[in-house]
């Protein structure tokens, strides 16, 4: 599977969810299980490469101001959520983190920015077509550490310079 089948999996499961995480999660093991088990690990080492891409402490703090605030496991589900909203949406993200202020419609901290089931959905469609747990991918884990430099994420005058088009359009 190459990177743009990836995307494509992505973007038709999430349409169809018409954007509901849940929704989104099922809907993309039931995609992944018309596949063969290697081409969901495909899809899963995927998943995997850009949500360690995704560790960074600017996209932290960009998550913290769209919730209100992020845990450990508040951004790990960020993230995974995140992949599902796209390619474009991902990269520019990735890249940028206050351009999230243009690149997303609307933002309800009640349904978006927990993509949690997301992040299971490859494991669970491996499971269910092979009987077995999937092996390990192959690629190499997660930093211990996010990427850049750490900052306060309760320090609302400084998240609002650090992104100023987030935090005027989402902040508290």
């Amino acid at each position: 599977m190459d990177e743009t089948e990836f995307w494509e999996i992505i973007d038709t499961t999430r349409e169809a969810a018409e954007g509901d995480p849940e929704d989104h999660a099922e809907l993309l093991v039931e995609r992944l299980l018309q596949l063969d088990p290697d081409s969901v690990l495909d899809f899963a080492r995927h998943f995997e490469a850009r949500y360690n891409r995704a560790y960074t402490w600017d996209l932290w703090g960009a998550a913290a101001v769209l919730l209100g605030g992020a845990s450990d496991d508040a951004f790990d589900y960020f993230r995974c959520w995140l992949i599902g909203q796209g390619r474009e949406v991902f990269e520019g993200a990735v890249h940028e983190p206050d351009a999230l202020a243009e690149l997303l419609d609307d933002f309800d901290e009640e349904i978006d920015g927990d993509g949690e089931e997301l992040g299971y959905a490859a494991d669970e469609a491996y499971e269910q077509l092979t009987g077995v747990v999937a092996p390990d991918l192959g690629i190499a884990p997660q930093a211990p550490e996010p990427a850049g430099t750490p900052f306060d994420f309760d320090d609302d005058a400084g998240l609002e310079e650090r992104f100023p088009r987030l935090w005027d359009r989402f902040g508290v």
